[in-house]
């Protein structure tokens, strides 16, 4: 039975079942101990979604949404949700120009959806809270992807209030789309999910508690491809492209690879026109990917691929270094040669043009009372998320300028659905700095009093959400509708 969208189903009914979509974890709860979770095992191999179309041109593939055992201790099974059974969620690799066709199963007790993150596809196949797949049912999404959006992109759940339990429960995978004519298609490519975790004494997934809720949830580990401080064999050819995911709820991912530097040559949607060389770290928000060049020089030694301190002004304990120490690069293999220089230009990169419409989306926060306790709102333009209303409207092929602020007073990552958009500055205490290269993102980070302005555009009618990629704060309220007509 296929879901047929909104308008199937009560949305009174929905609500009345969301009324318990946040369940509190007791303050103070005891976490397992980070120790007893094995690590230091090779990196597996990614699980591919198999495409079961013979057809050119044509992927089509099922993913079922489920509970699922997995045995990460000694002690017992963990209970995860996954799509097909694996964590992450099967790559799902397609080309430029392909028809996709995807249905999903949802064996959850929650009604859930398939977003698809940073992928140009119209708003009715891109899985919004107001198309949820209620538990038993199936929704086949299909669309096709235009020429020139190879990127790095992923897919997660996005039904309204559930979206956080789903994601940090499991329920994440990588989407590659790749190029015709790919500039580094001869680099060993690695593919790096990077997810967060939090375990209770009992070694089952914690619910959130009310720091979760109000800062984000961060867990006592980080995992690459749901492996703890996986080991590593680089490639001896020296260097590799690694596309790199961050699919924590919250945790920024700050990363560095001491005695060794990066060279960035593709964000959220693609490669970039010039390779930006000699990184000691990149800064990955939640829901932000990046594509990076490593070169291992002539490296004979073990090196650890760190998440680094980074102060997003969360109330509480800035997160430690910690195991993001979670890779172990292994370079004895490397022969040391000289490496050629990448290519130049590796994209073609136009502006956008000139806006014909300007739009302003303002991130603010307020502590209030309930049940006597303080709680807070997470706001957009003064106001929280109303699945009944539209907040912004644009017009289809339309170019705008959107100045997004930050008014509160931590980091708040920005998505819009359905596009990429290009950022044109960023502004702090009036003082602006253009961008130094144009680049296709479809999230970008905001520091507490920062604003940064975009230009953008949408290809097809219909409603698209804007939120903080914190998913807490997106469920709490920090999202908007945007309806292009």
């Amino acid at each position: 039975m296929l879901l047929a969208g909104a308008g199937s189903f009560s949305l009174n009914t929905l609500a009345a079942a969301m009324s318990n979509a946040m369940p509190l974890a007791p303050a103070g709860m005891t976490l397992l101990n980070p120790a007893l979770l094995p690590s230091g095992a090779d990196l597996a191999a990614m699980p591919k979604l198999a495409n079961q179309s013979i057809e050119a041109g044509m992927f089509r593939a099922t993913l079922t949404a489920a509970p699922v055992k997995v045995p990460l201790l000694k002690s017992g099974p963990t209970e995860f949700w996954a799509y097909n059974n694996t964590l992450p969620g099967p790559l799902i690799e397609v080309t430029e120009g392909d028809t996709v066709e995807i249905t999903l199963i949802n064996r959850l007790s929650q009604p859930t959806t398939i977003h698809w993150h940073g992928l140009p596809v119209p708003p009715e196949q891109d899985g919004n809270p107001q198309q949820p797949i209620l538990p038993g049912q199936q929704h086949t999404y299909r669309f096709t992807l235009p020429e020139g959006c190879a990127g790095t992109y992923w897919y997660h759940p996005h039904p309204h209030e559930f979206t956080a339990e789903q994601a940090f429960r499991g329920l994440a995978g990588g989407f590659i789309v790749r190029a015709k004519h790919d500039p580094l298609a001869g680099l060993t490519e690695r593919h790096l999910i990077l997810s967060d975790l939090k375990l209770d004494q009992s070694g089952q997934i914690a619910l959130n508690d009310s720091n979760d809720w109000m800062n984000g949830r961060e867990g006592q580990f980080v995992l690459v491809n749901a492996q703890q401080r996986p080991r590593l064999r680089f490639s001896a050819q020296g260097r590799e492209r690694w596309r790199v995911w961050n699919a924590c709820s919250a945790r920024y991912l700050r990363l560095q690879l001491p005695g060794s530097e990066f060279t960035l040559v593709g964000t959220d949607g693609g490669l970039i026109e010039k390779p930006v060389h000699g990184l000691s770290e990149y800064l990955l928000a939640p829901g932000q990917r990046a594509e990076l060049v490593v070169d291992a020089g002539r490296r004979r030694d073990t090196a650890i691929l760190t998440g680094a301190i980074y102060d997003r002004g969360k109330m509480g304990k800035v997160a430690p270094e910690k195991a993001l120490a979670i890779l172990d690069v292994d370079f004895s293999a490397v022969t040391g040669s000289k490496l050629a220089a990448l290519p130049v230009p590796l994209a073609t990169m136009p502006d956008l043009g000139t806006p014909l419409a300007r739009k302003q989306v303002v991130f603010s926060e307020q502590m209030t009372m309930e049940n006597g306790q303080h709680a807070m709102q997470f706001l957009v333009n003064g106001k929280q998320y109303d699945m009944n209303r539209i907040d912004l409207v644009s017009r289809v092929n339309e170019v705008e300028l959107w100045e997004i602020v930050n008014q509160s007073d931590m980091d708040h990552p920005f998505h819009l659905h359905g596009t990429q958009f290009q950022v044109q500055s960023r502004e702090v205490d009036g003082v602006v700095t253009p961008e130094p290269f144009l680049a296709w993102r479809d999230t970008v980070n905001l520091r507490s009093g920062e604003t940064v302005r975009i230009k953008t555009v949408q290809h097809w009618p219909g409603i698209r959400m804007f939120h903080c990629h914190i998913l807490e704060h997106e469920v709490a309220g920090m999202m908007g509708q945007l309806k292009v007509v």
